[in-house]
Order: C-alpha cells, then structure tokens, then sequence
C-alpha cells in the first residue's frame, strides 16, 4: 500500500504491510519485515478508521498520529477494507475480555508467531504452540517478582509463603502428580510393545471390528462419543463399551501433563475376550486411564490452592498499600500544620513591621499627554510617574516587574524616520508598500494629533472577562462529528458552548500582542539580528494558543470587521471577513515602525481524535526604515482528545522567513511534532543563515515558554510571554491581551462600523454568560446569512469586500491587500453610511 508522509507536502511512498491479531505493522521491505526491523504499528482496535472508496483511502486515527494510507487496486482496496473491519473487531473483543493485557500488548508474543510472508498485503493468523516443558517445583525465595510499588511488604509476604502450609501441600500434590505422569509413561511404552506382539490385536484388525459392527451398535457408540467428549478436545483416550468407567478429558486442566501423551491417541475398537492378550491390553488402559484420573483430581486440587493462595497475597498486598498510604497522608498533614503555623508567625511578625513602622502617605501622579508637542513618543501616550515621596515595598516592586530582567525586548519606540522607499522588482510589491507607508505617515499623523477620538488617550481597560466559560461536560461531540471524519467542518454548525467570545478576525489581532518585537527589529541594524527578532515575532503568535485547546473562534459573516487602536502598543489594526465560501480572512496593521498585513484561509479535518486546522496563506511584515519586505507561512494547528480525555494543541511543520528585497539572509523554523508526554513537546527549532548558506544564529526554545539565539548555556532570551492573568482557566483560558479585545466602551459605539465583532450579539451574549440568548442569536444569525446569500444568488449579486481588494503578485498567486480607504472613511464622514447596506445581525 502507498503510506503518505507525516510532513506536509511530501507526497505518498511505498510501504509494506502486515496485519497481524488486530495489530498492523509495516516496513520498507518484506526481508526488513521478516528481520522485525518495523517502521511502525497501528493497534487498528483503538484506533478510528474513516474509509474513502473513490479515492481508495484508509485514514487512521491512533490519537498520537494520523496515518493515510492509499491502494491501487479496487479489488486489493476491498480486501484490506474487509480484513481490517474483522481484526479490528477480533481486536476489541479482545480488549473487552482482558482490557490491560490488551492495551499492554503492542505486538503478539514471540510464541504466538509465524514468519511473516514477503507480501504486502498478506494478512496473517497467529497460532499458538504448544510447549511441552514439564512441571518442575520451585521453592519460593526472596527473589519473587512482585510488583515495585509493593517492595516494602516484600519480606512479610515471602516469609508468609515459607510458612504456607497450603503452598507446602501443593507442592507435595505436583510433586505426587509428577510420578504419576512418569507411571503413565510407563503404561504407554507397556501398551505400544504389547500392540507390537503377535497376541496383542493390531489396529488393523480392531478397524475391521469396527467396519463390521452393527448399525445399532455404531449409533449406541457415536451417542456415547459425543456425549463423553468435548467439542474442543485436541486429543482424546477412548475405551470399548464393556468397560464401566466414564472417559475422562485430560487437556481440560493443563494440556502440557508431559511431552509423551501429545502423540498417543489410542484407537477405538470392540475387543473380544477370546484371548488372554486382549484382555491384558484392556486392563493396561483401564490403569492409564486410572492413574490419568488421579493426575486430573491432583491438578484440579493444586489450581484451587494456587487460586485461594492468590487471593490471600492480594489482600495481603492490598493492605500494605493502604497502610503506606496512610502513613504518607500523616506526614503531609504533619507538613501541612507547620506550614500553617510558620504562615501565621511571619503574619503576626508583618502585622508588627507594619504598625511600628511610620509611612509617610503615597502619592502618585498621573500625567496625561494629550498636545501633539507632547507626544513625540507614540509608543507610550499614556504615563504613569510616581512622585519622589512615594514608596513601594521590596515585595510589591519585585512582583511587579520580575518578568523585566529575562525579557530581553523592550516596547520603546524608534525616533528614527523611515527613509525614503526604493525601486524594487516587483510592481505589485511596489505599489504595496508604497500605499502602506503613506497610510502609515498618515495615521500616525492622526494618532499623534487625537483625532481617533473615542479610542485614544483611554486611561484603562478590563482585566477580566463578565462572566466565567460555561459546562462543557454534557455536549456529546461524537453525534456531532461522526459523520464528518475527514470532512472539513467550516460549514458544521456547533453548539455556542464551545466557542470562546473572540471570533477569527480578532484572533488574527492576537498575534500582534508582542508587537514590542517589531518595534525592536526596526531599530536593529544588522540584518541578521533583525531577522532574529521577526523570527522571534513569528513564533509568539502561537503562545496564546497553549491553554485554548477546550474552544473554538466564532466564524465571521461575510463582510463583518474589527477595528483595534492600541496607543499603548502604537499601531492601529483592522480586519475583514473577505470570502465565505471558501472561508478567507484578511488584516492590515499599520504602525510607526512597520506594516503588517496578511490574509489566511482556514481549513479544518476531523479525524475521529483529533481535529486538524491547515492555514494557506501568507504573513507579510514592511519595515519602510531599511526597505524590508519580509513574508512567511504558518503551520499546521492539531487539538487532541477531541471526544475524550484532556484536550491539548499542537503546532507543527516548518515556517520559512524570506525578506522578499533581499537575500542577505533566511530563517527555517521547525515545530516538531511530538506527543503530550513527550520531552519535546512544543518544541521548536530554526537558524538563520546568510546569502552563502552559512549558519550564522541557532534558534531553539518552545513556542509556549520563549525562543533563544545561540548555544546553551550562554544562549541569549529572545522573547518569552508574559504572566498569565488570575483564574484564566475560568475564563476560556485568555492572555490580558485577550480579554481586552472584545471590549466595547460607550465613546466607541458611534464610531465603530455596525459590522465590527464587538456588535455581534450571539459572541455578546456568550462574553455575559447567557447561553440561551446566544444559541437563539447564533441560529438567526446563520439563518440570516443563509437568506441573504441564496438571494444574491438568485439575483447574481456579488459583494465586494468594503476595504480590501484582490491583486496578483509576481508568483501569481492572489492576494487580499487593503485599499486604503478604512480610516479615511471613519474619519470622514464616518461609517454612519454602511448601515443602511451591511444590516449583518
């Protein structure tokens, strides 16, 4: 069958594959198959198989990775399809009988084995083999293998089985049940040199008694037969009908008594009593079958010792646990209570401190620059200033500004112009960046003199969300998703409880919360650092993710935007739902140092476990002070235990960094791809290399935790992120950068279009904790659109985005860019024109 590689875009290459008790196992080859060098094992009972018969693919779901595989041939297609379904329900029969062998057990024992043949879609059946070691009595000793966890009851529990008169017994009951298997071995060999004589009745004399035998006779003996055997019985030892005793099963209580008695098999037959030997013949098997009941009573006896004397080490076992435990408890407690008590000592020696010692009364001044003279520095409008006779404690100012000696960045702006922009190859490219930076000089102009009013010089924003994130626990996502596995679920309709109260375009606002690192890169000069720092940039969009994995953006309409003006951070971001269908989202940022515009289009899969989310599209970065162009990709977005168990997010595939005016360097970042016990999770890795291909800058970090540049241990800290804010996970687990987005103050309602986010009512309604509101809103909304769109169909209307447009660029790809005319518009006359047209909710 044809496997398709784990990394993206790297086609499909051959493999070979053996299924084998529920396990499917592949290699390079059928010698390295046969050699046990594996690739790997797909346990096909735990996993989810989603079948695509035009296509002829089998995707499988293990939870840790996705395998696609593809077959060329139809009727090789329908064999795996059906071989698969029976091992896949053998298997979880399997599971279902002994659950931990069978979780446990990632390829069938060694004994349970054939030579795997050299075929590639050769199934094989495991048989077991027999053994045939006989029974040898061992001593208990201090050597037994009981479990780790129990090796302080070790020693009671062995001297116990010393003492055992129980296990004393059943020794002596096998060792009685050994002799008599060496008698029956005797009796065999007796019976074998009797049948060789002259007066003993050969077996071809007792088959021609048995052909001639009467009907009646036949039919009394097939009834006998069938009711004294069992039906699963390998071997069986059958007297004549003159004899009294009831026949006896001995595979029923170990089928490995002794290696002679596999291959004897004693022929039925109706001996005369004419002769003397018969009659010897006879009373050799009545023995043999005697002494073969004894062996049965003495195994059955032993079993039952065995069984009892288990059942007495578990308990003995399970108190020892109990009573560790017990004694880990007390000494936690006797933990708990001094930390208590240290805890109210240090508090009564504070309360102390703080009455005898004499303050004089803080005061804190707060300047507010609001004239263009004053406002030079764009960055940080906004300023706080202690005056000389306020005093912070050592504990307040080492709590607040703790993350300010490892993060390397700072937010402060450049007083550098931007120079003059340059001729470049591309005329699209050009035109571009040319349109950026004079909208750039122009609201930065704007911001520098107030004229965003409503939005800037605000002197406060939310630290916390209305109202914590709802239940999930009730939602059965399975009758959701099941008919969707390998489906793109852009047009499923979920239910509002697993959305967050932020939707896509104001996710996208998100990646630009550590803008501070573009700032930073436009007052670096040497390219290769600088590049560092966009790499840094690159990677922290992705930090906000890490406690995200339980919900999900709301889809934006057709049309909708979102407007953020952030003073603080220096730059001005808007965004637009461009496409419905396929569903493309498009931004634009501008600032004083740089310009940030990309345009993505989401693309979702579910796999049965998983649910992965594909972005196609671009990231472009301008920086007009050195003429840099800078564009990049995004990775692939996983969510694990999608219908069960902990949900965790995964980022993986390899970004490229390219500045696009230049070829002075390049960047490779790697996400790799690991599992949540893994030490590599979330790991990433890059270096940056000049126009040579030399290695200049190493990069390694995780995108969660922060990025470093060099060589451990005198690596230096790019970016880390920052403090997580209190109770985030109550609150859909959100970054203070977060929570802030969907706010909405009252100066900003007359300014804002009618189709930003914020407006939205079902996103409004989940952000205030009323769920039945926004269910009721989410469904008109979507019903809305739904008439809407059959409408413009019906009449071959096409809307056009309101502020962005496509071009083409000089590798023919298209792309969404701003037309300029967002913040013209609020400016002059305003948005007060678009309600009439764009009535979204």
């Amino acid at each position: 069958m044809l496997k398709k590689r784990k990394w993206p875009l790297k086609g499909w290459h051959k493999r070979f594959f053996v299924l084998d008790n529920g396990i499917l196992k592949y290699s390079k080859s059928p010698i390295d198959i046969q050699k046990g060098k594996l690739h790997g094992s797909i346990d096909v009972g735990l996993s989810v198989m989603s079948i695509k018969k035009r296509a002829r693919r089998i995707d499988l779901d293990t939870e840790e990775h996705i395998y696609h595989l593809k077959v060329k041939s139809q009727d090789i297609f329908d064999a795996w399809v059906s071989k698969l379904r029976h091992h896949r329900l053998y298997r979880q029969n399997e599971i279902v009988r002994s659950p931990r062998e069978a979780t446990m057990r990632t390829f069938p024992p060694p004994a349970a084995k054939e030579s795997p043949k050299p075929a590639p879609s050769e199934v094989r059946e495991a048989k077991a083999k027999p053994s045939s070691l006989p029974w040898q009595p061992v001593a208990p000793s201090s050597n037994s293998s009981l479990p780790a966890s129990y090796s302080n009851g070790q020693s009671k529990v062995v001297a116990w089985l010393q003492e055992s008169e129980e296990m004393d017994k059943c020794a002596e009951e096998l060792a009685r049940c050994q002799s008599n298997l060496t008698e029956l071995s005797r009796l065999l060999q007796s019976l074998e040199i009797l049948q060789r004589t002259q007066s003993a009745p050969n077996f071809t004399d007792m088959q021609t008694n048995c052909v001639e035998m009467s009907k009646k006779e036949k039919r009394l003996n097939r009834r006998w037969r069938t009711k004294s055997v069992g039906k699963d019985a390998k071997f069986q030892l059958q007297v004549p009908l003159s004899a009294s005793m009831s026949p006896v099963r001995l595979h029923s209580s170990n089928p490995n008594l002794c290696a002679e008695l596999v291959d004897f098999q004693p022929p039925v037959t109706r001996l005369t009593d004419s002769t003397e030997c018969a009659s010897d013949y006879i009373k050799l098997q009545e023995e043999f079958c005697t002494i073969a009941q004894k062996v049965h009573s003495l195994l059955k006896s032993s079993f039952n010792t065995v069984a009892i004397e288990k059942e007495k080490i578990k308990q003995i076992l399970s108190d020892q646990e109990q009573s560790d435990q017990s004694a880990q408890i007390n000494s936690l407690r006797k933990s708990l209570s001094q930390a208590l008590s240290q805890n109210a000592e240090l508090r009564t020696r504070l309360n102390r401190i703080h009455s005898e010692s004499v303050l004089t009364e803080q005061v804190v001044s707060v300047n507010i620059i609001s004239t263009p003279e004053a406002g030079d520095q764009m960055g940080i409008p906004l300023t706080q200033q202690a005056s000389n006779e306020s005093r912070l404690s050592m504990s307040e100012s080492v709590s607040e500004f703790f993350d300010a000696q490892e993060v390397l960045l700072s937010a402060s702006s450049s007083e550098n112009e931007g120079s003059d922009d340059e001729s470049y190859v591309s005329d699209v490219s050009d035109n571009i960046s040319e349109d950026n930076a004079s909208v750039t000089d122009n609201v930065s102009r704007q911001m520098a003199n107030g004229d965003f009013a409503g939005s800037a010089f605000r002197n406060g924003r939310r630290s916390c969300l209305p109202a914590p994130c709802p239940d999930t626990s009730n939602i059965n996502l399975w009758n959701i998703l099941r008919n969707n596995i390998g489906k793109d679920l852009s047009k499923v309709s979920m239910p509002v409880e697993l959305n967050e109260p932020l939707n896509t375009l104001q996710r996208m606002c998100e990646e630009l919360e550590y803008s501070e690192l573009l700032d930073k890169a436009a007052e670096t000069e040497d390219p290769l650092e600088r590049m560092v720092v966009v790499a840094a940039f690159a990677v922290s969009g992705y930090s906000s993710t890490y406690y995200r994995a339980g919900s999900k953006p709301f889809n934006p309409l057709l049309g909708e935007s979102y407007e953020c003006i952030r003073e603080d951070k220096g730059f001005c971001f808007f965004s637009e739902q461009v496409s419905h269908h396929p569903p493309i989202s498009a931004c634009h940022c501008e600032s004083k140092n740089f310009t940030f515009w990309q345009d993505v289009r989401w693309k979702n899969k579910f796999w049965g476990k998983s649910m992965e989310v594909l972005p196609i599209g671009t990231v472009n970065l301008m920086i007009p002070r050195f003429g840099d162009q800078y564009e990049w990709n995004k990775v692939t977005t996983c969510v694990h235990n999608i219908l069960s168990g902990q949900r965790w997010i995964e980022h993986y595939g390899e970004i490229t960094i390219r500045n696009t005016k230049s070829s002075a360097c390049l960047c490779k970042l790697t996400f790799v791809k690991g599992n949540y016990w893994s030490s590599n999770v979330n790991e990433v890795q890059g270096f940056v290399m000049d126009q040579e291909g030399k290695v200049v800058h190493r990069l390694f970090g995780k995108w969660h935790e922060g990025l470093y540049c060099g060589v451990p241990p005198s690596a230096k800290c790019i970016w880390r992120p920052g403090s997580m804010p209190t109770d985030y996970e109550l609150y859909y687990g959100f970054t203070r950068f977060a929570i802030e987005l969907n706010e909405l103050c009252p100066e900003l309602k007359d300014v804002l279009p009618r189709t930003d986010a914020r407006f939205r009512p079902d996103q409004r309604h989940l952000e205030e904790g009323n769920l039945e509101m926004a269910s009721s809103e989410k469904q008109r909304i979507e019903d809305l659109q739904r008439v809407r769109r059959k409408c413009n169909d019906e009449n071959n209307v096409k809307l056009e985005p309101r502020f962005f447009k496509k071009v083409v660029d000089g590798n023919h790809r298209e792309r969404w860019v701003s037309n300029n005319t967002y913040w013209e518009l609020r400016k002059n006359p305003g948005f007060i024109n678009m309600e009439s047209t764009m009535n979204l909710w």
